[in-house]
């Protein structure tokens, strides 16, 4: 600016009048400058921003996948397995930027209206996180070889004794809710899981609904069979059952979402603690973009809790398995304690995904 006014008074000083052609030409020539400097400086400014801001926000995306360290991590999870299911055979490999089995996912479960569903509604907020990320620092020490990854495994559609205004004997919560526990789990830089209890409805209906999160790269699927009432029964009454179908529509919806928004894998857990509550699970479809996890979800004593996840997880391979613990009804009955994480460790093969109620 200093340059152009200095610049103009000096034409217009050499110039027999300031508004005569020769003068007028001048000074056009000038501003014409200005502008042109104006521009480059702009130019040149929105550049640093722009790589300042890019700086400020990494790169986070993985380019590959370590194939060599991926098949040896899985082989470990077979935990010496003699029955030769173990690590499932003709799995695909997962798109780049997969959490397991690189990563433990350590996780707490519930829902906010709720503190009879889960540690996760149990406690206010801020409590609730000191004791996940006290719990991640235990699964840390336990096995220091493999990073643990927090996460918030939140019940979003609840089952209901009664049928409701949908008559879906369902609940789904608000988007607001849903925000607020993915702040929390952003809070620890952990996961965030949706978790579905259809009722009378199905995941062909409630899944899309869910789009405007599973879109997003640290947000994932649960769905619980447990409460899938296909023939009719009240939730709670009997235990209900999704077939193979139900599952691979699941797991075809994330691997299209993963395509379309070229997002990294997303982690699918299906639930199960008994025979009937996955039927046709040889039918059951992987895909790349989705790591499969089978979670051991029943209730029980140690032995109980060992049996059931030989009988309905190990018996079944399907990719990664899980187990969940619940903090006080598993210490109901002798010897009234949970798991170890020896124990834990011990399973054959040794789950990836663990789940606290």
């Amino acid at each position: 600016m200093a340059f152009y006014l200095s610049s103009s008074t000096l034409i217009m000083y050499l110039c027999k009048s300031p508004n005569s052609k020769i003068c007028k030409f001048y000074l056009s020539i000038l501003k014409n400058i200005k502008f042109s400097l104006v521009l480059v400086v702009s130019f040149f400014w929105l550049s640093c921003a722009a790589k300042t801001n890019y700086r400020k926000v990494a790169d986070t995306t993985v380019k590959s996948l370590d194939t060599a360290k991926y098949d040896s991590l899985v082989r470990k999870l077979a935990n010496g397995d003699k029955t030769g299911k173990w690590p499932v055979k003709k799995a695909p490999k997962p798109l780049p930027g997969a959490i397991l089995p690189f990563y433990r996912v350590v996780a707490y479960y519930g829902n906010m209206y709720s503190k009879n569903m889960g540690i996760l509604g149990e406690f206010p907020p801020k409590i609730m996180l000191e004791k996940l990320k006290a719990q991640v620092k235990i699964w840390e020490k336990a096995d220091p070889a493999t990073p643990v990854k927090p996460a918030l495994h939140y019940v979003c559609v609840t089952a209901q004794a009664y049928a409701g205004k949908n008559g879906l004997h369902n609940l789904r919560m608000p988007f607001k809710q849903i925000d607020s526990v993915l702040h929390m789990a952003r809070s620890v830089n952990g996961l965030l899981f949706l978790d579905l209890q259809v009722g009378f409805s199905t995941v062909q209906t409630e899944v899309p609904l869910l789009e405007k999160y599973l879109k997003m790269p640290d947000v994932n699927l649960g769905i619980d069979p447990e409460f899938s009432m296909k023939e009719g029964s009240i939730p709670g009454k009997r235990i209900g059952t999704y077939d193979a179908d139900d599952v691979n529509y699941a797991t075809k919806y994330l691997a299209d979402l993963v395509k379309k928004y070229k997002l990294p894998p997303k982690i699918f857990v299906l639930h199960r603690f008994t025979q009937r509550m996955v039927t046709n699970y040889q039918n059951i479809k992987l895909h790349p973009e989705v790591q499969f996890v089978m979670d051991m979800d029943g209730q029980g004593d140690p032995n109980l809790k060992k049996d059931s996840y030989r009988y309905f997880v190990a018996r079944e391979p399907v990719q990664f398995t899980g187990i969940k613990l619940f903090y006080k009804v598993d210490l109901q009955k002798a010897p009234h304690r949970l798991l170890t994480l020896k124990e834990v460790m011990d399973l054959k093969p040794k789950p990836i995904y663990i789940q606290y109620q």
